[in-house]
């Protein structure tokens, strides 16, 4: 009879410590699945569509706020370190923002190359230069903050005439020139990912001996980064996107007088198709049942390159 009281407690202990453990686990999944929420497209409100400029502001800080909120590389606490996907996703996103405001910094806020730079845009560049996976001294969230203060600055100094933009041909040939070599060290890291290729990248170092060709370095993507490539070009391709439905407000003029807006309409469309979420990102043969989602983003990825460089001809000679 002694022995029922003692097993109850038995039984007792082990529910409870069976019901902390379910929690636990709903808890760990509910974080990461909050956390792998890719972001949703921007919508500006109320934007002055006289002020030229604004839309590509108030967009970069848009995309800076959408990292503010939830920056996740810098993310030293369980459980949401263990992700990677979103990480590399707004790391991706952070490379445009960043050839963003340097462009904005050294070509659309001056008239001239001569010019003095804007402090605003100057502030701005400088905070979005910081180590994006540094947790604190300073934190990556604190200098994100600091640049939106920045941008918000030479918005406001914009509406006042105090500030610049100049949606010239040639600034915009200089942005597009930089998304161009953004682009092309993401698809390179895409199209290498196949573990059936065996690919390679000559260096030509000038060595004493003339008879030695240029070395080869291995450019195959290890297995375990094709997630993490494949996320990152992701990154770039959302921004991209939303930095081009800026663009095609603010430099409107200039795409009508090149005869360049139907192309501009095209890199967008391009660009939306890089935005799709597979369940698991496979590296199949192409012979298999299962897909391989880097050459198939590097596909879509690249034709948005290649239009990108048809779009910098026309500006430049149409």
């Amino acid at each position: 009879m002694k022995s029922q009281p003692k097993e109850k407690r038995w039984w007792a202990g082990k529910l409870v410590i069976s019901l902390v453990l379910l929690a636990f686990i709903i808890f760990v999944v509910v974080v990461m699945f909050i956390n792998s929420v890719k972001p949703s497209r921007i919508t500006l409100i109320e934007l002055d569509g006289n002020v030229k400029g604004a839309a590509f502001i108030k967009t970069n800080q848009a995309l800076i706020e959408q990292m503010h909120k939830n920056w996740l590389p810098n993310d030293l606490f369980w459980p949401t370190v263990l992700l990677d996907n979103m990480p590399n996703f707004q790391i991706g996103e952070l490379e445009v923002v960043r050839y963003n405001t340097r462009v904005l910094r050294d070509n659309l806020s001056r008239m001239r190359t001569t010019d003095k730079l804007d402090p605003a845009a100057e502030t701005a560049f400088t905070s979005l230069s910081n180590d994006p996976y540094k947790w604190w001294f300073p934190s990556a969230e604190s200098k994100w903050k600091e640049a939106n203060r920045g941008l918000e600055t030479f918005y406001e100094n914009l509406l006042a005439g105090k500030s610049y933009f100049y949606p010239r041909a040639d600034n915009l040939v200089e942005l597009l020139l930089q998304y161009a070599s953004l682009m092309g060290g993401a698809n390179t890291r895409l199209i290498n990912a196949p573990h059936d290729i065996d690919s390679s990248l000559a260096v030509d170092e000038q060595s004493k001996d003339s008879s030695e060709g240029p070395k080869m370095i291995d450019t195959n993507i290890p297995w375990s980064r094709i997630d993490d490539n494949f996320y990152y070009a992701q990154g770039i391709a959302y921004a991209l996107y939303e930095s081009f439905k800026a663009i095609r407000i603010d430099f409107f003029d200039v795409l009508t007088d090149k005869n360049s807006l139907k192309l501009a309409d095209k890199i967008l469309e391009t660009l939306k198709r890089c935005y799709f979420e597979p369940l698991i990102v496979f590296n199949g043969d192409p012979g298999s049942m299962f897909a391989n989602h880097s050459l198939n983003l590097s596909g879509v990825f690249n034709d948005a390159r290649q239009k990108i460089n048809s779009l910098i001809v026309s500006l430049k000679q149409g």
